[in-house]
Order: structure tokens, then sequence, then C-alpha cells
């Protein structure tokens, strides 16, 4: 019996150590989720503000209301001089947080990029422009620091998938120029990043049309439809200026139809920037890097062809 008594005890302390422990890495409150942590620095990864103080047209003091970069470097001794700013998928409603986020950008840092994972404001309480208005800042934020984290400054990309394809569209074409005179030192470097890959981008996310995906519906602005398609759709504002462009879509996808793709690579083609488009034959939504099909698997070796062909994966003198 007393054998037996022990046993409890002990079983009964184990399961108090798994509940404090649990209890202990709950986040608690905004500052743990948004802030540099010191309890990732075993893997390499820490997070940033895009705003040291309160971001614009902040609606609370949430976790869903501090937009925020996760940093993840390369080994070291293998950084090639390149950044990626990674803008995950999820309808403007939520983000895909590891098949659009963390997979992909360890699979730019495997390669020797500094990468960032940009969690952004979205959903029914901030609607567009302020998704575009925190992936602007990153870009001018991860420009402003290149030098602390040792890449070039105009060897920054940006890669988006689904939603967040129509954000780093959006990002590609609405990019704003540095102000040399603003008191703030991120302002003063432009928001255009120099290269955008495009994973089945939700281009025609603004539309009217509810016979696929549709922003306005899944918003409730139907009412403000029309006017809210002519500002945030990334195909209507590609000019000369637009950086070079990566795109990958699947035919029959059902959730994002190609001809967003298209739209935009025409609109490329239009304004004589350079762009490549992989289209698959078949292939769901969301498919990330490949999830394992046979032929999707291989849509990141052409993305790394592209990016080799650009330089991108040459490595070049470390930036001090």
């Amino acid at each position: 019996m007393r054998l037996l008594s022990y046993i409890s005890m002990a079983l009964l302390a184990s399961a108090a150590l798994v509940t404090a422990a649990q209890t202990e890495i709950k986040p608690t409150s905004s500052a743990s989720c948004a802030e540099t942590s010191s309890s990732n620095e075993f893997l390499g990864i820490s997070t940033i503000r895009l705003w040291p103080g309160d971001a614009p047209q902040a609606k609370g003091a949430g976790c869903d209301d501090i937009p925020t970069l996760s940093i993840l470097r390369p080994q070291p001794g293998h950084e090639n001089g390149s950044a990626v700013i990674v803008m995950p998928g999820g309808a403007y409603l939520h983000l895909a947080s590891i098949l659009e986020g963390r997979e992909v950008a360890d699979w730019f840092t495997a390669r020797g990029f500094t990468a960032f994972v940009l969690r952004y404001r979205l959903g029914k309480k901030y609607l567009l422009p302020v998704p575009l208005v925190d992936a602007r800042r990153a870009v001018q934020l991860v420009r402003a620091r290149a030098r602390d984290y040792h890449f070039s400054p105009n060897r920054i990309a940006i890669i988006g998938f689904s939603a967040g394809g129509s954000l780093a569209g959006l990002t590609a074409t609405q990019f704003v120029p540095g102000n040399p005179d603003a008191e703030d030192p991120i302002d003063r470097v432009s928001s255009r990043p120099d290269y955008v890959v495009l994973g089945y981008p939700w281009i025609g996310a603004v539309s009217p049309d509810v016979s696929h995906l549709s922003y306005c519906k899944l918003m409730d602005v139907m009412d403000r439809c029309e006017e809210l398609q002519k500002a945030y759709s990334p195909d209507l504002f590609v000019t000369k200026d637009t950086p070079p462009t990566f795109i990958y879509h699947t035919t029959d996808d059902a959730t994002v139809p190609v001809e967003q793709a298209l739209s935009f690579y025409e609109a490329l083609l239009k304004a004589g920037v350079s762009g490549e488009i992989h289209i698959f034959a078949h292939g769901s939504h969301g498919s990330g890097l490949g999830s394992g099909n046979a032929t999707l698997d291989q849509w990141p070796n052409l993305l790394e062809n592209w990016l080799r062909d650009r330089g991108l994966l040459t490595p070049e003198a470390v930036v001090h």
C-alpha cells in the first residue's frame, strides 16, 4: 500500500509539473506574442514589432493588433547576402503560418537567405489597406536594417501565397518611395521589393463575383466592392517599375481561378517587366511548397533556378 501511495504521489507531482509547464509557456499578454523571445535563441528565431509603439490604425493591444516580423537566419557562414519577406495566406481571415510561413522561410534560409515571416493585421477588424500598410512597413524595416542583419538592401525579395500573394502583389505595385526628411529612419527608404514570388495568388480577391472566393463577401463589404476593387486589384497597378516576378499556380485550383495569375502575368508583359509563370495541370489550392505531391514538389526547383539566374543565390561580401 505504501508503494502504491508513493507511486500515486509521484504521478500527481508529474502531472502538476506538466500543467505548470503548459501554463508557463502559454501567452498571457500582447508582449509575449509580439516581442523578441529569448526562448527562441536556441533555434535562432526572434520576433520584432513593425512599429516600436502602436501600429497605425491599431484598434487594440492584443496579438492581432500588433504586426510583427519573425526572423530566421541562415547557417553561419552560409549567408548569400539576400533577404526574403514571407507573406502567408489565409483568405485575409487567418494566417497559414506554418505551411506558407515557417516552411517557406526554412526553405530560403537553407539556401542562404535571411528570412522574415510577416504577421500582418487582417479580418473585418483590419480591412484593406491596413494589411498593405503593414507589408510596406515590413519592406522598409528590412531594407533599413539590412546592415544589422548582413544582407544587401537591394536584394530583398517578397513571397506570398493565396491572400499573401494578393498582398505581395499589392506591395509590388503600390510601393511608396522613401522620404529622406522623415523623422523615422525606416520611413526614409523605399517599400519597393526588388523581386516578387507569387504562389497561387488571389489577385482577383476584391471582386463582386461570388462564384469564386470573394474578399468583399467574406468581409461583408459588398456595398463598397466596386470602390475597393479599383483600389486594391494588383494587376491594375502594374507598371514598368514593378519588380521581376515569378508565379506558380495550378489549372484546376478550385478556390482561386488560374485566370487571376494569368491576368497579373499579362500585365507584366504589357508593362515590359520580366516575368516567369509556371502552371501545373493539377493541384489543390494551398499546396505550399508542394505538400508531397510528386509533380507539385518540383515547383520550388524552378523557383531556385529563377533565383539563381538573378544572382540571389550567389554569395556576395557580407554587409557590415
